[in-house]
């Protein structure tokens, strides 16, 4: 997995949502849907593209399937890309303020 890999598969808010409703711990997919307000299928699919990407892990556990994240350290990215956005946007306004 590349840097490019990483920063692609996070490219998508529903799936920047995801990594950081797991910062807490693993879930079912039915426990993320009502949190972050996505359809079953459109989660999966955001789910699925995680783990084809191994950012997330997922173990079946009956008939339920937990998803965890494989490596804490991706929200440490996650964070810095926070804080680099809200530092452009600060600088915008105040370029735009001048």
């Amino acid at each position: 997995m590349t840097p490019a890999d990483i920063l692609s598969a996070l490219g998508h808010p529903n799936r920047l949502h995801i990594i950081e409703c797991l910062a807490d711990g693993p879930k079912c997919n039915c426990e993320i849907a009502p949190v972050l307000g996505l359809e079953q299928s459109n989660l999966s699919r955001h789910l699925s593209h995680l783990v084809k990407s191994g950012l997330l892990v997922a173990e079946r556990q009956g008939t339920r399937v937990n998803f965890a994240l494989a490596d804490r350290q991706i929200l440490r990215i996650v964070e810095l890309a926070e804080r680099v956005a809200k530092a452009g946007v600060k600088r915008m306004f105040r370029d735009h303020a001048a």
